[in-house]
């Protein structure tokens, strides 16, 4: 069965992921990981987070894939025996030290995407060194994937949606040029986002707009991957494993996006696969920089601006109370809500709960609106005290 494995940064990510269905779950260890200002997982959190992971029948996959330099080598040594304890199902791991250790401590070894494997005769030397499953690059076309998985003597895992890199699956030296703070080891500033002007050196000609007139200062920033279309091609090629991009991303977009593609391997697994273009429009609901097919069937467009997702959050308020029996949730608000507000409840444990309001009570009334202040509204999951409620409304294109 093939695999969907979810982003997490956070435990209220981590919950949301489990929730909307996810097989698998991938997370950071502080320091050693890709995304060193995203939220990351200690040792003791780690074990927290399989304990949680495994209670929903999913697996837990820890990062470890930044270089590594001899002292952090030395500290691995150390940590993975307590991953083992914990009982990780496996390391996620680029340099080759990380990935011998890993083997060595009897733990399922998946080479990363930094390691920008894309053939097949890498993965009979990597089998050789123990490892059990790869992420291709991502420069790679559907066809050349087929082909790969098809001769493949371990799984293969591939990106199916998230943010693109401008750099070689993602080896960038642009933020360490530019900032001192290296993208190799997760601490990527991400210039490339911004906006950037083309001049020739002589001055006459400037790259602004592309032949439609479109802006082109976001030289840099490509548009985010969406695969959601071509899941059939996709399994059919071969793929072991469909992973989401996101661990620097709330809970709200992991819980959405996992949902989602939940939906379409499910509906293609039982034999029905019908796209829905509801499935598009749920994804652009979150962040996204635009949505493109990376380099699945060609280049992938560049130009992207930023977050162009047509709804954004508003934070209203936090909940104080909930009431199991009456599947309310008494909450403080400090901005209006109304009925028919599609509302985003988050927390460490709730993950993320995305609904309409359709029950407002003060003091006993029944209300339309209210302004700020204690209110009572009905929940469709359980919430706890502290979660934080979100209002999410159409974005202002003026």
């Amino acid at each position: 069965m093939p695999e969907l494995l979810s982003p997490a940064g956070d435990f209220p990510s981590l919950m949301a992921a489990l929730k909307a269905g996810a097989d698998a779950v991938y997370l950071g260890l502080e320091g050693c990981n890709m995304r060193a200002r995203a939220g990351n997982f200690t040792v003791p959190e780690i074990e927290e987070a399989v304990e949680r992971a495994h209670g929903y029948g999913a697996r837990l996959y820890v990062c470890t894939n930044t270089s590594l330099r001899d002292e952090d080598v030395e500290r691995l040594e150390l940590i993975l025996p307590e991953l083992h304890s914990a009982g990780v199902d496996a390391v996620i791991a680029s340099d080759l030290a990380a990935v011998d250790l890993a083997a060595d401590n009897g733990l399922d070894v998946h080479v990363s995407v930094q390691a920008n494997i894309s053939n097949t005769r890498s993965l009979h030397v990597l089998k050789d060194m123990g490892v059990s499953r790869v992420i291709l690059s991502r420069e790679l076309s559907l066809n050349e994937i087929s082909g790969i998985a098809s001769s493949s003597p371990i799984e293969v895992e591939v990106f199916v949606h998230g943010a693109l890199c401008t750099a070689l699956s993602g080896r960038c030296y642009l933020s360490s040029y530019l900032y001192g703070r290296s993208a190799n080891c997760g601490e990527c500033l991400q210039p490339c986002r911004k906006k950037w002007r083309l001049v020739s050196e002589d001055g006459e000609f400037e790259l602004e707009t592309d032949a439609s007139g479109y802006i082109r200062t976001y030289l840099l920033s490509p548009r985010d991957l969406c695969m959601i279309e071509h899941i059939p091609e996709l399994l059919d090629a071969g793929v072991s494993a469909l992973k989401i991009e996101g661990r620097g991303r709330p809970a709200d977009y992991v819980g959405t996006v996992t949902g989602v593609y939940r939906e379409a391997v499910d509906r293609y697994l039982e034999g029905e696969w019908r796209f829905e273009e509801r499935w598009l429009r749920e994804l652009k609901k979150v962040f996204n920089r635009g949505l493109g097919k990376g380099f699945y069937f060609s280049e992938p467009e560049a130009g992207s601006p930023g977050n162009v997702s047509d709804y954004v959050k508003l934070d209203v308020g936090e909940v104080v109370n909930y009431y199991r029996k009456a599947g309310a949730a008494e909450v403080r608000l400090w901005r209006p809500l109304k009925l028919g507000d599609e509302i985003i409840i988050q927390g460490r444990t709730t993950g993320a709960l995305i609904q309409r309001v359709e029950s407002i009570q003060v003091d006993g009334c029944s209300v339309e609106r209210v302004e700020d202040g204690h209110a009572g509204i009905l929940v469709s999951g359980r919430v706890r005290e502290g979660d934080l409620v979100y209002r999410r409304v159409p974005r202002d294109r003026g």
